[in-house]
């Protein structure tokens, strides 16, 4: 774990801000067209299913509909042109898995990345509960999983995002309990075990401690569901500044770092940028959709055009 000297300076979520966040996630749901500029449009976009078509029932053919509907059986029987119509799937499971691990108390300047990942769960809730699905999720630390069932209503979204801002508040830099570097596989396998087909999969973390194990888990996962991967980065993971102080922490050892020293700088931008590296290529072998969230910029914005909808509003 990489933290800053101004650990207390990172702004904790609570339930009221989380639920504050429902007009922003009013947006198109996951599953939508993706426009052509969005983060999950291409090859990774196409992977998303999309709502399914529940049979309606089987009415008299009018001229206009698509003869591709024609049930040729019951015409056949009946002795007159019969369609079938559908109607959209509108109450799909969707489960949220929220990183709150020691990993992700850290931020360099605006959010910490468990903050960020907090906000982006929270938006992708409500994006989830206005689309008509039923919402749940698991939030996460490094000793404990908080499991909520999907249900559609909205106590049980607050429910989610209480355990999220708990989790969230929990947070601290001197807490020494040891890490669990197995967390996230016992998330995505807890999650293999209880998704049915057809769920929707939104997973927001820094994906730190992930492996080829974990490559396979997600690959499981996406075999019969919708899973999205929403990498929670800090800045410096992709350019770190000339000069100043961080302290570097692992298993109850602290280090010092004097950024100003080129060759201590060097080594660090190196350390960072390989495990970022790892990580995004890992996700990219998974190929379920990724995109990526900085907690050097607010979330929302972010998660806009990822969807799309910056360039879409100024036309």
């Amino acid at each position: 774990m990489i933290k800053s000297r101004t650990d207390n300076t990172g702004v904790f979520t609570t339930t009221d801000r989380l639920m504050a966040l429902e007009p922003e996630g009013r947006l198109p749901d996951f599953h939508g067209r993706q426009r052509s500029n969005s983060l999950l449009a291409g090859q990774h976009g196409s992977r998303m299913r999309g709502r399914g078509l529940d049979f309606d029932e089987l009415r008299r053919y009018t001229r206009g509909d698509d003869i591709r509907h024609l049930d040729w059986r019951a015409t056949c029987r009946a002795g007159t042109p019969l369609v079938r119509s559908f109607t959209e799937e509108r109450d799909r499971p969707t489960m949220i898995l929220c990183d709150q691990r020691m990993d992700m108390l850290f931020g360099s300047s605006l959010l910490l990345k468990a903050t960020a990942a907090a906000e982006v769960a929270a938006l992708a809730a409500w994006i989830a509960f206005h689309a008509g699905d039923r919402v749940g999720g698991i939030v996460f630390n490094d000793q404990r999983l908080d499991t909520v069932t999907p249900h559609r209503s909205r106590r049980r979204v607050a429910d989610l995002l209480a355990r999220i801002a708990r989790q969230n508040r929990a947070l601290r830099a001197d807490d020494d309990a040891p890490r669990n570097v197995g967390q996230l596989d016992k998330v995505i396998s807890g999650c293999l075990a209880n998704a049915d087909h057809d769920q929707t999969v939104c997973i927001v973390s820094d994906f730190a401690g992930l492996t080829e194990r974990t490559l396979g888990l997600l690959q499981q996962l996406s075999f019969h569901n919708d899973v999205l991967a929403i990498q929670v980065y800090d800045p410096l993971a992709m350019r770190l500044p000339d000069a100043g102080v961080v302290t570097v922490a692992e298993d109850q050892v602290e280090m010092t770092l004097d950024l100003g020293r080129a060759g201590v700088r060097n080594s660090l931008a190196d350390f960072l940028g390989e495990r970022f590296r790892v990580v995004d290529e890992h996700l990219r072998r998974s190929r379920v959709p990724h995109l990526k969230i900085s907690t050097g910029e607010a979330t929302v914005p972010q998660l806009r055009r990822a969807l799309g909808l910056v360039e879409a509003q100024r036309r």
